[in-house]
């Protein structure tokens, strides 16, 4: 696994005395997907959990439909670590290239370079409009904080995502970071797809960042009934929340929050 951290000089400014010195900085570096030897997508990433992230994608993508489709995932042995070779179990069919669909994703927005809307409405298995989850509103207000303070690499660095699947008591059951948002979800998708929990019935993901249609889709994909962030929603989130009966929970904070969609899930 590569290094999720690294240095590089830098030259602070403080109060008009400038110093140079080392700086900690969080590492991107491009992941390679393949399906066998066929290169899928190239996805600039945080390295680490790199298994959890192609599985994840494929998972969100509608690709695979849970564990027992994948034969084999690893690291591609002659490679630099910066590839994964996924082996699809007999009977699995490998994704069909489609031209109104580019998986070449960033760090900043896996959807990106998608020409229609309408591509990338995936279906999802786990339908979440019943799911009967309550969240009282003090335990969801505390959840940034708990998130916060078990972003490790963040301390050191300010710069990574971070994704964290909660209880409704607000216990953390699994938390993941990346540079980029989609990547943090996928790796806990593709964490929860490995750990054969899914559909997360009854769980609430949060976000440290805002929330875009394709986070929306994932949560939807995952069986997630409720997604929290700290900053706000895009117009197409709060559209697919209402359209697939998710709760969506903007600008959380102490004391304060955002209900865009599925407000009866929150107890005040």
């Amino acid at each position: 696994m590569g290094k999720v951290t690294d240095r590089r000089l830098v030259v602070r400014l403080r109060d008009g005395v400038e110093t140079r010195r080392p700086d900690t900085l969080v590492v991107e570096e491009p992941l390679e997907i393949r399906i066998g030897k066929r290169s899928l997508t190239v996805t600039m990433r945080t390295p680490g959990n790199d298994l959890e992230l192609a599985l994840g994608f494929l998972f969100c993508e509608g690709l695979i439909r849970d564990g027992a489709d994948v034969a084999v995932a690893r690291h591609c042995l002659d490679g630099d670590g910066n590839v994964v070779e996924v082996w699809l179990a007999d009977g699995v069919p490998p994704p069909v290239t489609d031209p109104t669909r580019a998986f070449s994703t960033t760090s900043a927005c896996g959807v990106c370079g998608k020409t229609s809307i309408d591509a990338v409405r995936t279906a999802s298995r786990y339908p979440v409009a019943d799911d009967p989850l309550q969240v009282d509103a003090e335990v969801l207000a505390k959840l940034p904080e708990r998130l916060r303070t078990e972003q490790r690499v963040f301390d050191r660095t300010g710069g990574l995502h971070a994704a964290g699947l909660f209880t409704p008591d607000g216990e953390l059951v699994c938390l993941r970071e990346d540079v980029g948002r989609h990547n943090a979800v996928d790796k806990l998708i593709g964490w929860a797809l490995g750990e054969d929990r899914l559909p997360l019935s009854g769980h609430i993901l949060l976000v440290s960042g805002r929330v875009s249609f394709e986070l929306t889709q994932k949560a939807s994909m995952a069986g997630i009934p409720m997604l929290a962030a700290v900053s706000a929603p895009s117009t197409l989130a709060v559209d697919l929340a209402l359209e697939s009966g998710m709760s969506l929970v903007g600008f959380l904070r102490p004391g304060r929050m955002n209900l865009y969609a599925g407000a009866h899930r929150v107890i005040r």
